[in-house]
């Protein structure tokens, strides 16, 4: 989508260095060639499309199979002190060495890419001080679940949380990066670290020799560190050497349990004791470290002649994750074990999982993933996905229960005798070196644009779809406020970008805003009655009926032209960065949301589509709009004029004819509202380039 976003924007190439990935459409099933070849025939339109405008623009253009954007970037393009945008809400895993990664939505990027000047709020800062060192089964994977069950889900809204201390530095750099990529789920806008002996080590590895030798210079002149007598908003302090595997969930990455508590958990909520499935690898934890230790797992549980009692599926990266790790032995003792390597692909962590079992049954399942919310990997919203390290999920496969403590219990050996696993081991980076693999995924290197190359976009396509500007609002019968809006529903609870646009099978259609606008709030809670994907239409012909699925009555409104607007709860729009959730609500005609608290990215995202984001002054008054009630903004005018600190109201017409006014604030800044009053940031874009040209 942000390709699509840019193509209007008529540059001849991107103002920075970009790159494409190919990351989201490998749908997980058999294994890695199977699964890699089947995606690329059933995907081949969109990767078509990729790859003809990134060659049109001079992008670079990783082909699917290379492996995962966040692991890709930290092989290649992450350098300390650099700022990076990405469009994932996960692009802070390049934090691990040391760089401000920054999670966007796709018009965020196209700022970046036509030049525009990228702006944000200016965040507070979290430190956070590591004492200590881990050992035994303790990961930095623990510590993040750890600080996630902290500071929460919101706690590092509009933060960045910065570590600093002697335990960053015992930490290898991957670690770094999985502690930095789970920063997302605490909402912080991006975590990072000092320049370590660590990050020095893998950017040589790596590679990239010249750049550790900068980073030196650097770090001699004063920089890549906190400065002397630096303060934060907030300070967390953390000693390493008490923490204890820990596991995160059901249905929200802040739910954290100690390992030694948790078959206590489950048992106290009920829960069947049982495994159906353990998965490895993905973005968080697909390092070279992360394999040698769950091989380490798999060597001992192969020579006491155990075998995953549970489906066992092992996602690399990258490419250079899979080839370095098949070189090395460690594919062929997890295949040993019962292990299915799958593609080097985001795969079940995002949804493309085409699982046949468990299907609307309730299950639990273990993963070394970042996000665990309803319905996330297998399409199944009573699938309980419990996030952990890698090397527990691992351990508990060979059990098949949740109750397992590797640390504690044994398992029966192939001769009928005890067997306890040995605390997991495994090295920081491969003693004989890297080894890229198939060098056909990778890209030329600073391609150089081909202004002639046809972008491929079938006019028939159900998958692909060429964007078209959102109408400017203002000014209309109301001047410079919001015409009058009817309230679509009130959202209850938890409501992140999965439950706004769905992913799974929806993703194939990410390129087709009208087609994947069918899957918009699908598995949000109406708070007038609790049930999932209705809401009602008030004003419903004697033809039509009054209660229907959320796109069916957003789309009504949108063909009688009837702008909407939508009441949320606490967070709205946490999880992934994906865009789609802020455009989607804007193409079927919503102009305002109004909540209890945005998450950032998210809030960011609407503003970019012309949206405006109010925040109740008084969270209680959420209860007082209810579905079908009539909307109108009084003061909006005052901050689209510039007066920014100006209170803007709602104005609210109830079904009864009765009326009330509710106070509210925004977070606008002077160029967002320029966004707004275009009708979105593209249209603004345009008309900026198109003054320029005069």
């Amino acid at each position: 989508m942000a390709l699509l976003q840019f193509m209007t924007c008529g540059l001849p190439t991107s103002a920075v260095p970009a790159s494409i990935h190919c990351d989201h459409l490998i749908q997980a099933l058999d294994g890695a060639d199977a699964d890699l070849k089947r995606s690329i025939a059933s995907n081949k339109e969109v990767f078509d499309f990729l790859e003809s405008a990134a060659k049109k623009y001079g992008i670079e253009f990783w082909k699917p199979g290379s492996g995962i954007i966040h692991q890709i970037v930290l092989e290649n393009y992450a350098a300390p002190g650099m700022l990076m945008l990405g469009t994932d809400s996960h692009t802070p895993n390049a934090g691990g060495l040391g760089m401000l990664a920054i999670g966007v939505g796709g018009a965020d990027a196209v700022d970046a890419m036509t030049g525009t000047p990228w702006e944000l709020k200016a965040p507070r800062v979290i430190g956070i001080h590591l004492k200590g060192q881990l050992s035994g089964w303790a990961t930095p994977k623990d510590l993040i679940l750890h600080i996630a069950g902290k500071l929460t889900v919101r706690g590092g809204t509009g933060a960045i949380l910065e570590y600093h201390g002697p335990g960053v530095h015992a930490q290898s750099c991957t670690g770094l990066a999985t502690i930095a990529n789970m920063g997302a789920e605490l909402g912080a806008t991006t975590s990072t670290f000092p320049y370590t002996e660590a990050m020095r080590n893998y950017l040589i590895a790596t590679g990239r020799a010249p750049v550790a030798r900068a980073a030196d210079e650097a770090k001699k002149k004063g920089f890549l560190e906190r400065d002397e007598g630096a303060e934060w908003d907030d300070l967390v302090e953390i000693d390493l050497s008490t923490l204890e595997p820990t596991i995160n969930g059901p249905f929200t990455p802040d739910l954290a349990t100690p390992l030694s508590k948790f078959g206590s958990f489950i048992k106290e909520q009920g829960w069947k004791d049982e495994l159906t499935a353990g998965l490895i690898g993905s973005c968080t934890n697909s390092s070279y470290e992360d394999m040698s230790r769950v091989t380490s797992l798999a060597k001992q549980a192969k020579v006491a002649g155990l075998k995953a009692k549970v489906p066992f599926l092992c996602t690399p990266g990258s490419e250079q994750i899979r080839a370095t790790i098949e070189r090395d032995g460690f594919t062929e003792v997890l295949q040993d074990v019962g292990a299915v390597v799958l593609a080097n692909a985001c795969g079940p962590c995002i949804g493309q999982w085409k699982r046949e079992e468990y299907k609307g049954e309730e299950n639990a399942i273990l993963t070394s993933f970042n996000r665990n919310f309803k319905a996330r990997n297998d399409a199944n919203s009573k699938t309980m996905n419990f996030l952990s390290s890698p090397e527990i999920v691992t351990a508990m496969a060979f059990a098949g229960r949740l109750s397992f403590n590797p640390m504690t219990d044994s398992l029966t050996d192939a001769n009928g005798k005890p067997f306890k696993f040995e605390p997991p081991t495994g090295i920081q980076l491969p003693e004989a070196g890297f080894t890229s693999g198939d060098l056909t995924y990778a890209p030329t290197p600073l391609p150089t644009p081909q202004p002639d190359t046809e972008v491929q976009i079938s006019p028939e396509s159900t998958r692909l779809e060429v964007l078209e500007a959102f109408p400017k609002e203002f000014p209309n019968s109301r001047g410079m406020e919001l015409p009058p809006l009817t309230t679509l529903m009130r959202v209850r609870g938890k409501c992140t970008t999965d439950h706004i646009s769905a992913a799974g099978p929806w993703l194939k259609f990410k390129g087709h805003l009208s087609n994947i606008s069918e899957n918009t709030l699908i598995t949000a809670v109406n708070d007038e009655g609790g049930e999932v994907n209705v809401t009602f239409d008030h004003s419903s012909a004697s033809s039509e009926a009054s209660k229907d699925t959320i796109p069916a009555i957003g789309k009504r409104f949108k063909a009688r032209k009837q702008p909407w607007a939508l009441v949320v709860d606490e967070n709205y729009g946490e999880g992934s960065a994906r865009e789609h959730a802020a455009m989607q609500p804007r193409f079927l005609g919503c102009l305002l949301i109004v909540a209890r608290s945005f998450a950032r990215i998210h809030e960011t995202n609407l503003k970019k589509q012309g949206i405006v984001p109010l925040w109740f002054a008084e969270k209680s008054d959420y209860g007082l709009i209810d579905s079908g009630d009539v909307i109108e903004t009084e003061g909006l005018a005052d901050v689209l004029a510039g007066s920014t600190d100006a209170q803007i109201t709602l104005k609210v017409t109830k079904k009864d004819g009765s009326k009330v006014e509710i106070p509210t604030r925004h977070t606008m800044s002077a160029d967002q509202i320029k966004w707004v009053k275009a009708g979105s940031a593209l249209n603004f874009i345009k008309e900026q380039k198109a003054a320029a040209s005069l």
